[in-house]
């Protein structure tokens, strides 16, 4: 291993040894290394060569010149930098490159104890440099091209030389992403004959020359596909010794279909899990990986796998992630500088809480407005409707928003108070099944609910925020299920249909012929807090994903990194001051009225539309376009409510807010049901392909469950099981049982009698 530091003497390249991590970081870490690369990151590339240049590759003779170098170090520096590909507009290279940029160092780090790293840097222009253990057996390029192997990724061919040197960035944590003490060792590296051992390591390479890591299928790369492959059916293993022949031969068959059934094509891109962790494997290994995949080949053609779709289907939903500007495990990130209101309400929780806060606490703004109105791009007349569902695991976290949320509805709260005491007076003067003596108060209204009524009380409450000044109803429940009690169905299904018509201040009530009967219907307007885990998430909602439930609702989650204290979050306090550094916001929204229009926010809607139907063009993702609709509606409602509590006023800090609390929705809402959606979508297409008479086989999937024939039969009017009819088609060889998905799946037998695709 080595580092050395690169300067000029008499107008050549020199070097000496950097000997410890004190050195390297200081040397990294000047205020004058930070300003050049800001400036070149900034565009201005000619001050790249000001730089700190290293090298790690060799070690300079007595007179320590770089030229003409000829003994390697211990270890090997390389370069990956990318070029996005040719034909894509400015927008979408940024995308591709921005994808590529984010992929590296987790790739690299999962990889890091068979790669030997030493060091992982981001490069100052696009790429990265990393620096990893020499095969001292192999030469130069042999190792860089063992490590591009290795990690899938291609080194950078023009630099190969050991005298390559890299132009270095600092020694802040984002640019220096790994470094290893062991790097700093200056002895020579011992250069051997090629041994055995080295032939075999070559031999490997060699054997996979068609390996290709950007190999891709429908713009996908095969490594991606292949990882999502084990995340979802090996619980995110790789195979290993004692199964890593079954689990190869399960790949290929899945793989096949796409792979042309090309044995050439397999063999570039699945995997050789026999090999070594330094890449190396044995002739008998290396013959048993391709035995497996040439068997895999051999098997009967049924058409692309359920697995495959299954997939794919994940795949389409993580793009679909990556376009709402975050990455697979974070959201994106909240803007530094938030509107004064936001800034209060989340300035007394850790940062990790402050994206959920930031967005749970509109519901409760929204409760504030009465009698007002906005008007939208497309000229709908909008109220401020707010749903909010925080999504995380058990003991996150999730009661955070409590407090915060407790502060706004204070003043409610209090006004309830005499309504309620007033109405149970009432009551009691007046006992259910007897004649009233005198009628029900038309003023009494009361906004904050219980989570269990009846429909009447439900009913009731809807009706008198109406005609007490077009009000809204207000509900926080601990879990999701709870809003199952706001009516006396107590189903999830009713919930959808409250959700869906609050959303749209639809008419909601009842209408009786009872004298004691609670009458009358009025706009649903109703917002709710929830919170729930991802689990019962998908459960509760796993029905109204595609019909506009999901889409209606404003969702936020609570992600911690792996190494963050588990302990419970420290707050900060919630007191006097608080409420009145919160009270004039709260004024503001009470006293608003009428029609409240905002050019600003117009526009920027506009905009967002029109950005959302690229991302969703650029990224293939059909339910990334359907969440946005609305994901944008409820953003500019957010938008405009803090332009009403903010003294009808618009800053640069409420736009990227919008902007950011659209995005962030979205990233939420395709983390959770990305996938589900992305799948429904394609099934109805597939539907609305079928046309004219058709048999049942026909209407049927390539590959279908026993439950989805039953489905089947029913929708088409047919009575009985069936299954003399599945028994049928499987003597007659139009279908196969696999048992390992356990589907049926339509054969080559079927395809040529019928002309069916399979």
């Amino acid at each position: 291993m080595s580092v050395y530091y690169v300067t000029y003497q008499d107008g050549a390249k020199v070097m000496r040894p950097v000997l410890t991590r004190d050195e390297y970081l200081r040397l990294r870490g000047s205020e004058k290394q930070k300003a050049i690369l800001k400036q070149v990151r900034e565009g201005d590339t000619r001050q790249k060569h000001r730089l700190i240049q290293m090298n790690y590759s060799c070690i300079p003779g007595e007179d320590g010149a770089l030229k003409g170098c000829k003994t390697p170090s211990k270890s090997v520096g390389m370069d990956i930098d990318f070029v996005a590909p040719e034909g894509l507009s400015e927008e979408e290279k940024k995308a591709w490159m921005d994808e590529k940029m984010a992929s590296v160092p987790a790739l690299v780090m999962a990889k890091r104890e068979a790669l030997g790293l030493l060091m992982l840097e981001r490069s100052a222009s696009k790429g990265y440099h990393l620096v990893f253990r020499r095969h001292e057996e192999l030469s130069q390029e042999e190792n860089l091209k063992w490590a591009s192997d290795v990690l899938g990724v291609k080194f950078d061919e023009g630099a190969k030389d050991i005298t390559r040197v890299f132009f270095t960035t600092t020694a802040d944590d984002d640019e220096l992403l790994f470094l290893d003490d062991s790097i700093f060792d200056a002895t020579p590296a011992k250069m051997a004959e090629k041994t055995e051992d080295a032939v075999a390591v070559l031999q490997c390479c060699s054997s996979q020359t068609a390996y290709d890591p950007e190999a891709r299928y429908n713009g996908v790369l095969f490594k991606d596909i292949i990882a999502k492959y084990w995340e979802l059916y090996n619980d995110g293993k790789e195979p290993t010794d004692g199964d890593r022949n079954v689990l190869t031969f399960e790949l290929a068959v899945t793989l096949r279909s796409i792979c042309g059934y090309s044995l050439e094509k397999l063999l570039s891109v699945v995997p050789n899990y026999w090999a070594k962790p330094d890449g190396s494997c044995s002739q008998e290994d290396l013959a048993e990986w391709r035995k497996t995949i040439e068997n895999a080949l051999k098997e009967p053609r049924k058409g692309m796998p359920f697995r495959l779709k299954q997939v794919l289907g994940a795949l389409k939903s993580q793009a679909g992630v990556k376009a709402c500007g975050g990455t697979l495990t974070t959201p994106p990130p909240m803007p530094k500088k938030l509107p004064p209101l936001i800034r209060l309400l989340t300035k007394n929780v850790p940062w990790f809480y402050k994206p959920a806060v930031a967005n749970a606490v509109f519901p409760a703004l929204g409760v504030h407005l009465h009698g007002v109105k906005f008007r939208y791009w497309d000229n709908v007349e909008h109220e401020a409707t707010f749903m909010n569902v925080l999504i995380g695991r058990q003991s996150i976290g999730k009661g955070t928003i409590k407090k915060p949320i407790e502060y706004i509805m204070e003043d409610i709260r209090q006004r309830d108070i005499p309504n309620r005491q007033r109405e149970a007076e009432w009551k009691q003067k007046n006992p259910g099944a007897k004649q009233k003596k005198d009628p029900r108060p038309t003023d009494i209204c009361i906004q904050m609910l219980i989570d269990n009524l009846t429909d009447a009380v439900f009913n009731q409450r809807i009706v008198d925020a109406n005609n007490n000044g077009q009000r809204f109803i207000y509900t926080i429940v601990d879990e999701i299920e709870g809003l199952k009690k706001v009516t006396s169905k107590g189903t999830a299904d009713e919930v959808g249909l409250l959700i869906r018509k609050a959303f749209d201040n639809s008419d909601a009530g009842q209408e009786r012929v009872g004298a004691d009967s609670v009458s009358g219907i009025a706009p649903l307007r109703w917002n709710f807090n929830a919170s729930t885990t991802p689990p019962n998430a998908r459960k509760f909602f796993f029905k109204m994903v595609n019909d506009g439930t999901v889409s209606r609702l404003d969702v936020s989650t609570i992600i911690k990194a792996d190494d963050d204290d588990d302990t419970a979050p420290i707050l900060g306090i919630y007191d006097h001051t608080f409420a009145q550094e919160l009270k004039p916001y709260i004024d503001r929204l009470e006293a608003a009225n009428g029609l409240i229009e905002c050019p600003q926010a117009k526009r920027l809607s506009l905009d967002m539309k029109q950005e959302n139907k690229d991302a969703a063009k650029l990224y293939e993702s059909e339910a990334y376009r359907v969440f946005s609709y609305r994901a944008n509606v409820i953003a500019w409602l957010k938008g405009m409510v803090l332009y009403v509590a903010h003294g009808y006023k618009w800053s640069h800090e409420i736009a990227e807010f919008v902007r950011w609390t659209q995005q962030y929705n979205l990233w939420c809402k395709m983390l959770y049901f990305g996938q589900q959606l992305e799948r429904e979508l394609r099934e109805e297409v597939e539907i609305q392909r079928q046309s004219g008479p058709q048999n049942l086989l026909e209407l049927l999937p390539d590959e279908f469950t026993k439950e989805q024939y039953y489905q089947m039969r029913q929708q088409q009017g047919k009575t009985g099981s069936g299954d003399g009819t599945l028994r049928s088609w499987q003597s007659r060889g139009y279908i196969a049982y696999d048992e390992v998905t356990g589907r049926y799946c339509k054969t080559e037998t079927y395809k040529k009698k019928f002309g069916g695709k399979v």
